[in-house]
């Protein structure tokens, strides 16, 4: 296995904001032409929680391996935090899948087959990227198409602002502005148009309360989005 770690903000000479630290690290497996000389692997864009106060490391690699072990190529962003807030950890997303899809061939990845998870608030960046992927914060970093991912994994996200959400993620990402954390609630933004999403949660999260992935659920269905939503008991 090689295991690469590279700094996005100097890959595209992108000028970093303050307190800006984006580090994309890839878990990347080759195939013996033996084996098949042709074969290109599915992909996978990993994006830990913390609550977009720090990045866990235990939703990082562990998740990676797991994903390299079952043949794809994995990638983990460490994405900035506070201080920086919205736009900041979308951009850096959107920069993860534009490398990811401009190395395919080296990574011999299919670049129709790139999906995106994110836990907990990495849940909501997750959710931001495959739905904000058109949006002006992201136009120039590259081409919508090379930023949608073809599936969302949304683990145990931090869906909705509003009622009982995870309150530190959102007032690390919006800070005391209103209308900017109604903006960015997923239910709110969820379009018709959305790559296919799987979507689990526990009914005892004691960090992320179960609703809102029951609302994002609700609001995926009203969309007409292709899902699977799983609440478990206990996790």
């Amino acid at each position: 296995m090689e295991i690469r770690a590279v700094e996005l903000y100097e890959q595209f000479d992108i000028k970093k904001p303050e307190n800006a630290r984006c580090t994309l690290t890839c878990y990347i497996t080759h195939t013996s032409e033996k084996v098949s000389a042709c074969r290109r692997k599915p992909a996978v864009l990993i994006l830990p929680g913390g609550g977009y106060g720090h990045v866990s490391p235990r939703e990082g690699e562990p998740v990676a391996l797991r994903f390299a072990a079952r043949g794809y190529a994995a990638f983990v962003l460490e994405y900035s935090c506070a201080p920086c807030a919205f736009p900041v950890p979308l951009r850096e997303a959107a920069m993860a899948m534009r490398y990811i899809r401009e190395n395919a061939s080296e990574f011999e990845v299919n670049p129709k087959m790139v999906a995106a998870m994110g836990f907990s608030a990495g849940g909501h960046l997750c959710g931001m990227l495959g739905t904000m992927f058109d949006s002006p914060e992201v136009a120039d970093i590259a081409a919508a198409e090379q930023l949608r991912p073809d599936a969302l994994g949304l683990c145990y996200p931090v869906a909705v602002s509003w009622g009982n959400p995870h309150e530190g993620s959102f007032r690390n990402l919006c800070g005391g502005d209103l209308q900017l954390r109604e903006r960015l609630s997923l239910d709110k933004l969820i379009r018709p148009d959305m790559m296919p999403v799987f979507l689990w949660h526990t009914r005892d999260d004691g960090s992320v309360p179960c609703r809102n992935s029951v609302l994002l659920a609700a609001a995926l269905e009203e969309a007409g989005v292709d899902f699977a939503f799983h609440l478990y008991r206990r996790g």
